[in-house]
């Protein structure tokens, strides 16, 4: 049904694809991954049920009556949790309505209850009895168990660190919240600023995670799990943002309530990485897979921490056949070796990626000092998959743009970090017009920008 809304959710369709989102989706995170309102899509999922179900036989009246059956009961739920009770006292029933009802159920009724005249914030309380539910069932599970050195096992260590940060807030937390704004003094503001720039580190964790583990999820064709968790790691971002805004501007009772979200939302993001994430990469991936991941999370970094000793990678295919004598390649004016080709590149004060015919990242330029972060697993991978789930559908205007011959160009500038960042993206074609790619070009022009008058003279001796 979802793939009928948006050729977005056409994964959707494989086998095991909706009970794995289900573990970590949120209805307005399917929206978001769709770039599609939340009412809205609430409003076209009630609709294919409505056509849907006008094409069913007559002579099923004893199936639409129990589906009522079951709408009416979690609606019930809905308006109980609405009325006051607590996620607890209404876990069982929706416990023993799991087993029977799909997305499409729940979708129609938020609808009806949207139609009288429910807020949708109160509808999105059924996302809190959901992951309760799944909660106890996870919470049976074996510890992963990951060698020192193996990427996990450098996860779960980055994972302590965060938490023992996370706790040590939240101890913070409950001092700022007797405070009046008087009380909050540039000191006690020093102090939390301090302990947020230990807690966005964590960057690189998810970084990896978006590079490193989601691009094999996706070859195994699950894909699911990685496009909410990287929603969520972009909500996280924004939190952390927010709260350098209201050490500025917030009282005490806006930046309590704040970090005490960003708190909870970073735990939650622990508990399903290593009860979700990492047990099902685990299940799924090869020691070649793994020692593709160990070999580019290190163009990336750690959050805190280095790998431990203990796990030795096995010898990757393409590194035993990478010592032979690279040879000189033709251009059209004239010729190159792999390595004078390969480090001329890396030299050029730009990022450079190439996205082939196919919409496949075959290429970025490795420079030391990257803008926007990239690793090796990122070639082969389908570039909607390569950006965050509220900006695919401009990436893919873009490519759409290249591949018809409408544009050749497109540009845009962005201010990052105290730099300012011009990016550019070039259709790539040959001498008979063919599509053969989308360059993507990024520069930070911070101080091209500041640059007056003329320079004609060499002034390294002033240095």
């Amino acid at each position: 049904m979802l793939p009928s809304i948006s050729p977005v959710y056409s994964k959707l369709n494989e086998p095991g694809m909706l009970e794995q989102m289900g573990k970590v989706a949120t209805l307005e995170m399917i929206a978001s991954m769709g770039g599609i309102e939340l009412h809205d899509l609430v409003f076209r999922l009630a609709s294919e049920i409505e056509r849907f179900e006008g094409g069913a036989s007559a002579g099923d009246g004893g199936d639409d009556r129990k589906d009522d059956e079951k709408l009416q009961s979690l609606k019930s739920i809905i308006l109980d949790l609405h009325s006051g009770k607590t996620v607890e006292e209404v876990k069982d029933r929706f416990k023993a309505l799991a087993m029977e009802v799909d997305s499409s159920e729940i979708a129609r009724m938020e609808q009806e209850l949207i139609e009288e005249g429910l807020p949708e914030e109160e509808i999105k309380k059924l996302c809190d009895v959901h992951v309760e539910v799944f909660r106890e069932s996870l919470d049976k599970k074996k510890d992963i168990d990951a060698p020192p050195g193996h990427p996990v096992h450098t996860f779960m260590k980055e994972n302590e660190v965060l938490d023992g940060y996370l706790s040590v807030l939240s101890g913070m937390l409950k001092d700022i919240g007797k405070m009046d704004s008087a009380e909050l003094t540039a000191e006690k503001k020093e102090s939390l600023s301090r302990m947020m720039d230990s807690i966005s580190d964590v960057n690189k964790h998810y970084v990896r995670k978006e590079n490193q583990l989601f691009p094999l999820l996706e070859k195994y064709n699950v894909a699911g799990p990685s496009q909410v968790m990287w929603a969520l790691h972009d909500d996280i971002r924004a939190m952390m943002k927010r709260t350098s805004e209201l050490l500025e501007e917030g009282g005490p009772e806006a930046l309590k309530e704040h970090l005490d979200g960003m708190v909870r939302t970073m735990k939650d993001m622990i508990y399903k990485e290593e009860k979700v994430l990492f047990p099902m990469c685990l299940d799924k991936f090869t020691e070649e897979d793994w020692s593709r991941v160990r070999k580019g999370e290190e163009e990336i970094g750690y959050s805190w921490i280095e790998p431990e000793e203990g796990w030795t990678p096995v010898m990757l295919e393409e590194d035993i056949h990478s010592g032979g004598a690279p040879g000189r390649i033709r251009l059209d004016e004239g010729y190159l070796t792999v390595e004078q080709m390969n480090f001329m590149l890396r030299s050029l004060p730009i990022d450079i990626s190439f996205v082939d015919e196919n919409d496949r990242v075959q290429y970025y330029s490795a420079t030391d000092e990257r803008i926007f972060p990239r690793s090796p697993g990122v070639i082969g991978r389908e570039v909607s998959k390569c950006h965050p789930p509220k900006s695919v559908h401009i990436v893919q205007k873009i490519v759409d743009a290249f591949r018809s011959g409408e544009r050749d160009v497109a540009e845009f500038w962005i201010q990052l970090n105290g730099k300012f960042i011009h990016i550019r993206y070039f259709a790539v074609r040959n001498e008979e017009g063919k599509f053969l790619g989308t360059l993507e070009v990024s520069q930070d022009i911070t101080e091209i920008r500041k640059l007056e008058g003329n320079k004609r003279l060499l002034d390294w001796e002033d240095e």
